[in-house]
């Protein structure tokens, strides 16, 4: 049968048999009770992550978006204080230029505002072209930025590079999760999500320890080499994820049932006849229908199906992200990114070897220190793979923030009572170092995988793509303040920069506790349960009633039931 470009109306649902299916005695059991159907599907142990290799390996290669992340801020910390570097580009050496704090704050930033854009535009790119093809497009502008950086020998070359392979970045940040959330088990999806952020700072440690090693190299190529090594990645993403089946949620949506069917049976690594296979299956038909119901009645004066109608759907699809109904979600992914940032994770990143100047600490320890620094963050972020569908969303968070605000207030009194003289406190200096290890250890468990991860799995199948990109376009604009702020922050208010890191860190706890839902073990299309609002009621009566009817054809203008649709009924009742 043909298809559609979005899911069917409720008069309009296929039959079962069209697709060939015959429902299994145990499907109704499963497709009723989300909560049922996750835990049937398997555990969260490492086992059962690694059970089926397909979808790992499709999350995996989603997830080298993170690691080209990583490559980028793990080069950074080190050209900033490479000779070659600095004598190439003096618009960033303090020795050469008044304004070099800015130049080089306007450099780390740039990339962060290419990643904005690029992360608002995969909204729409993720939508239309579907997820797998949007992380093909981020990938390419990826690779473009880091020609132009590579090649650089000016200022302005080197910062147009870094703001178009931002846009690369912000693509992959932005799609990697929103399709790891849609292919994964609901047992497993924390630790598949965890993955990207895992991949991020394993990306970091990698490139740092390039760069360390290649800063010994004479001439440019002390900093060309790892601008051009950071291309590799992409090729290995590339080439695995041409292979990798496209997502079950996105296929419905654009009215490819039956190839979702085969997908999602891919991805569970069971047949088609499969309850568990053909109850999830069902519940992602029911949400897809729900959800273009809801956007046909918001907008009936824009189902034509022209240009012009698609181009006004699209715009009103991002104002209703701030609706009532909506707005609860976009406002937990806004405000997850934005406590997430002005933690100052990436001030310790991308401006470490300064911090530790300021703690007394001479130039190669400083070196040495920032590297330990990254290896701290990643023993914790890959903790997380481990964690997040045990312990689930919140706990890690709670802990973070608190552990967060007592290592910004401890080094803040440190710096504030001993940095006039290090060298007469050395033992308060070293003291000021292990909280900040401290800090990247706690941050890495919770604050640095979750906001990656519950954005993806709040927002409904329509919404999820416009969610995710406005929850992580708030982490670019919010990495790009920090990064303009930090090396004037640090050059004048000193210990007053960790105060303002600790300040948010406090707040962060404070609405997590309150605010935060828990996702842990929940179907997608379960979550909605969470959010216990007049549409969310609204939304889980339509479900029911599109389910039943999704299996039986009873609906306005219905087709036929099957004999599998009758037992249904009767099963049901």
């Amino acid at each position: 049968m043909g298809s559609t470009s979005h899911a069917p109306s409720r008069d309009e649902i296929p039959s079962l048999e069209s697709f060939g299916v015959q429902l299994h005695p145990d499907t109704h059991k499963y497709v009723n009770d989300p909560q049922a159907l996750a835990d049937a599907i398997g555990g969260n142990s490492i086992r059962d992550v690694f059970a089926n290799p397909i979808t790992v390996l499709a999350a995996f290669a989603a997830s080298c978006g993170g690691l080209l992340f990583g490559f980028d801020q793990g080069i950074l910390s080190l050209v900033y204080i490479m000779p070659a570097f600095l004598k190439q580009f003096p618009d960033i050496d303090t020795a050469a230029s008044s304004s070099a704090a800015l130049n080089k704050g306007v450099m780390t930033g740039l990339l962060e505002l290419g990643a904005a854009f690029g992360a608002m535009s995969s909204g729409f790119l993720a939508d239309r072209y579907s997820r797998k093809k949007t992380i093909a497009f981020g990938t390419l502008w990826f690779v473009l930025g880091s020609v132009l950086q590579a090649s650089a020998f000016g200022y302005a070359q080197l910062t147009i590079g870094r703001f178009i392979g931002g846009i690369g970045i912000g693509t992959l940040a932005s799609t990697a999760p929103l399709f790891i959330s849609e292919i994964a088990a609901p047992n497993i999806r924390g630790a598949l999500l965890a993955m990207e952020g895992s991949t991020i700072v394993i990306g970091i440690v990698i490139m740092f320890y390039i760069t360390y090693g290649s800063r010994y190299i004479a001439g440019d190529w002390a900093f060309r080499l790892p601008f051009t090594i950071q291309i590799a990645p992409s090729i290995v993403l590339a080439l695995i994820l041409w292979r990798m089946p496209y997502s079950p949620r996105w296929l419905v949506e654009v009215g490819r049932d039956a190839d979702a069917l085969d997908s999602l049976s891919r991805l569970r690594g069971l047949p088609t006849s499969s309850p568990l296979v053909q109850a999830e299956w069902i519940g992602i038909r029911a949400e897809a229908i729900r959800s273009r119901e809801v956007i046909v009645i918001a907008h009936p004066h824009l189902q034509d199906g022209g240009l012009g109608s698609a181009l006004k759907l699209e715009v009103y699809g991002w104002i209703d992200m701030f609706r009532t109904g909506m707005l609860a979600r976009t406002y937990i992914g806004i405000m997850l990114m934005i406590f997430q940032q002005f933690q100052g994770i990436n001030a310790l990143i991308y401006y470490s070897p300064t911090l530790f100047q300021q703690l007394g600490l001479d130039t190669q320890m400083q070196i040495d220190m920032s590297g330990v620094l990254n290896i701290v963050q990643m023993v914790a972020t890959c903790s997380a793979f481990f964690v997040l569908d045990k312990a689930g969303r919140k706990p890690p968070l709670l802990i973070g923030s608190f552990a967060n605000s007592i290592c910004h207030i401890v080094v803040a009194v440190l710096i504030a009572k001993f940095s006039s003289d290090w060298a007469a406190h050395a033992g308060q200096a070293w003291a000021a170092v292990g909280f900040l290890f401290a800090f990247m250890f706690f941050f890495g468990i919770g604050w640095s995988p979750v906001p990656w991860a519950l954005p993806a799995e709040v927002f409904s199948s329509s919404r999820r793509a416009k969610g995710v990109a406005i929850s992580v376009t708030t982490n670019w604009i919010g990495n790009f303040i920090i990064g303009l702020i930090t090396p004037p922050m640090l050059q004048n208010a000193k210990y007053g920069t960790f105060i303002f890191f600790g300040f948010f860190s406090v707040v962060s706890g404070i609405w997590v506790f309150f605010f935060c839902p828990e996702t842990k073990g929940k179907t997608l299309e379960d979550i909605d349960s969470l959010f216990n609002s007049k549409a969310a009621r609204e939304d889980s009566q339509a479900h029911y009633d599109l389910v039943e009817a999704i299996c039986t054809g009873n609906h306005p203008g219905g087709l036929k039931s099957s004999k599998g649709s009758e037992q249904w009924v009767e099963e049901s009742k």
